[in-house]
């Protein structure tokens, strides 16, 4: 067999693999199967082909055997998929034998665990004083805002009650694994091996960006709460009440314009308008929240897209959200997840080599750069030419001046605590896989999360208590989240480079163009950080991120102004079109797809939500 021989042989084998684990995890996430056995053993064969440390020296023996490639465009090209295979089993490559059985066992607990907890039931009290089931999603949207302290409290009870859930029924027990597995490894613990295998760094080195922006954004915040509790009294920095005391109102104001039905409509036009093309891929949205469906959006491709022998192999990508599009504030939570999950689905549609392994979201791929995608996309709803254009009532009319300043009025102040909200979940990980085996208890990591959060973000609790967050389960995103803090530095950064060389945002046609040549075209093959040097010029930098959070009411506002007066001198363009084959489901039910038009999908998802919801 030749050198590219190898890799297509390569390329053929890992697709087969990753297809079968990638089919079982979307159902059993869905709630559509109950096969965990099934999706354990598919997500085991596809662990084992990554992390069988053979594969390393075979890519090795065939890079050196492509170096007498005759051909320079053929030599060219199958060294470049080979460095790419190369890149990802070193990733994932597990030598020992003791460490793959222990990487065995992590697999098997997750999918028990995984299984227990879809059982768990969460409930709290309405405002009659009924028990109303509910989800992680519709929980943290009552805490958010529901009128009613006791029904936010009570809300807020369910997700404490989900945390020592998650201590008594294997947290611990999976804390210990993980670090005896990251031992097996030469590290410290796992959060030091998950930090050197996502972002290629040191615990040490992520620190001191995180301490640093911590140190940045500190003042800020503490003013905030400071002002909040002068204004409102010390209940309101209660964990119940907290988000609801500057964003209950507001976020009700602006529900009549962003209806959850909009939505699909939405992020086709503002996509359309921003020139993002999926090249040919065929995507399947799951959007509305259900029993026993993943309580959190994620985006995974079951076929990653790649040049075939130079033949085009478009992606298949599957992305949820979980709206409930009849509880006030559902229908931004939900645009903003679509948009979330559809640019992190933009993005892998669109890496454009020769191998599979560079357009998927596992390691090598830096969280961080794979969460800078889809960030971006969701910051535009924040603007407020973008609210001005797409935030729009039963009747067309745009939302009012009023309540976008009065967002900004109650928003801008808690700027920074919406990213150390972000920030206090490494601080915790870090924290807690330091603990000793003995040391690890639920009273223990119970009272480490409200220390963290006391430390972090001023707060007894959070509004989201620390381990009611589904991330921190997961082998996948476990000690990852701190790529989503990485990423909004990178999206501000991305974004002051669009505005100083555009002076805007919204649907600019320039931008879907220049994210798919310097973002996503080259896939993991470029670190984060030469993405971001392509684009703009200059290295990863954290301050214009913190220079955003530092901005005053007044100072934000202004710069909000002048993007809805600067709607006057733009025309607004037909959207292009997406380039993709959509279906939009619910479970194992589809409710529309643009097989016939875009037009007719929308019109169909908006006639079902009525349908389903409000008549």
């Amino acid at each position: 067999m030749t050198a590219t021989q190898y890799l297509n042989d390569l390329n053929h084998r890992y697709l087969n693999i990753h297809r079968v684990k990638e089919d079982f995890f979307w159902e059993t996430y869905m709630g559509i199967s109950d096969d965990h056995e099934g999706s354990a053993k598919a997500q085991t064969a596809w662990t084992k082909f990554l992390s069988t440390a053979q594969q390393i020296q075979d890519v090795r023996d065939q890079l050196a055997q492509a170096e007498h490639i005759s051909d320079a465009a053929e030599k060219a090209q199958t060294v470049q998929g080979l460095k790419g295979w190369l890149a990802m089993f070193e990733a994932h490559a597990i030598e020992s034998e003791q460490a793959q059985e222990l990487k065995d066992q992590l697999i098997q607990f997750e999918a028990d665990l995984f299984e227990k907890k879809k059982a768990y039931a969460m409930s709290y009290q309405n405002e009659k004083g009924e028990t109303v089931e509910a989800s992680l999603v519709s929980l943290g949207s009552t805490v958010r805002t529901n009128n009613h302290e006791s029904v936010r409290k009570s809300a807020h009870q369910a997700l404490l009650d989900l945390e020592q859930w998650a201590l008594n029924n294997g947290f611990i027990e999976l804390i210990k694994l993980r670090n005896q597995f990251a031992r097996s490894l030469g590290f410290k613990t796992f959060f030091d091996y998950s930090v050197a295998k996502g972002e290629k760094m040191t615990s040490e080195q992520l620190f001191t960006i995180l301490d640093d922006f911590e140190e940045r954004t500190r003042s800020a915040h503490q003013r905030s709460l400071a002002a909040l509790a002068a204004e409102k009294g010390d209940t309101a920095l209660a964990g119940h009440n907290f988000v609801y005391s500057f964003a209950g109102d507001v976020m009700r104001e602006l529900d009549p314009y962003v209806p959850f039905a909009k939505s699909l409509r939405r992020w086709a036009e503002s996509f359309g308008r921003l020139h993002i093309d999926y090249s040919g891929a065929e995507l399947t949205l799951d959007l509305l929240d259900r029993k026993g469906k993943y309580p959190n959006g994620f985006c995974h491709g079951p076929i990653p897209s790649f040049y075939d022998q130079d033949q085009w192999v478009a992606a298949k990508v599957n992305f949820t959200s979980n709206a409930k599009p009849d509880q006030v504030g559902s229908g931004y939570d939900g645009i903003n997840t679509l948009f979330h999950e559809g640019g992190h689905a933009a993005h892998f549609a669109n890496v454009k080599l020769n191998a599979p392994c560079f357009s998927q979201e596992f390691a090598p791929t830096s969280m961080a750069y794979a969460e800078t995608q889809s960030m971006f996309c969701d910051s535009l709803l924040t603007d407020a030419d973008w609210l001005k254009t797409y935030a729009l009532d039963v009747n067309g009319t745009p939302v009012p001046d009023e309540v976008i300043q009065a967002m900004i009025q109650s928003r801008q102040p808690f700027k920074a605590y919406e990213e150390r909200s972000i920030l206090v979940v490494p601080y915790f990980e870090r924290a807690l896989y330091q603990l000793s085996d003995d040391e690890l208890t639920p009273e223990r990591a119970t009272a480490l999360a409200r220390e963290c959060e006391q430390k972090i973000l001023g707060l007894a609790c959070s509004p989201r208590p620390l381990m009611a967050i589904p991330h921190l389960l997961s082998d996948e995103s476990a000690c990852a989240y701190h790529g989503y803090l990485l990423a909004h530095m990178a999206v501000y950064q991305t974004r002051a480079y669009f505005l100083q060389r555009f002076g805007y945002l919204t649907d600019n046609p320039e931008i879907g163009p220049l994210l798919a040549e310097h973002y996503w075209r080259r896939g993991n093959s470029l670190s984060h950080n030469d993405t971001i040097v392509a684009l703009t010029g200059e290295g990863f930098n954290a301050k214009y991120l913190a220079d955003t959070c530092n901005l005053s009411v007044a100072e934000a506002w202004q710069v909000q102004q002048k993007k809805i007066a600067a709607l006057a001198t733009r025309e607004q363009s037909a959207p292009a079109d997406l380039n993709a084959t959509i279906r939009v489901v619910d479970g194992a039910k589809e409710l529309a797809s643009n097989v016939e038009s875009m037009e007719t999908m929308c019109d169909e998802f908006e006639q079902y939500i009525a349908e389903h919801y409000f008549s």
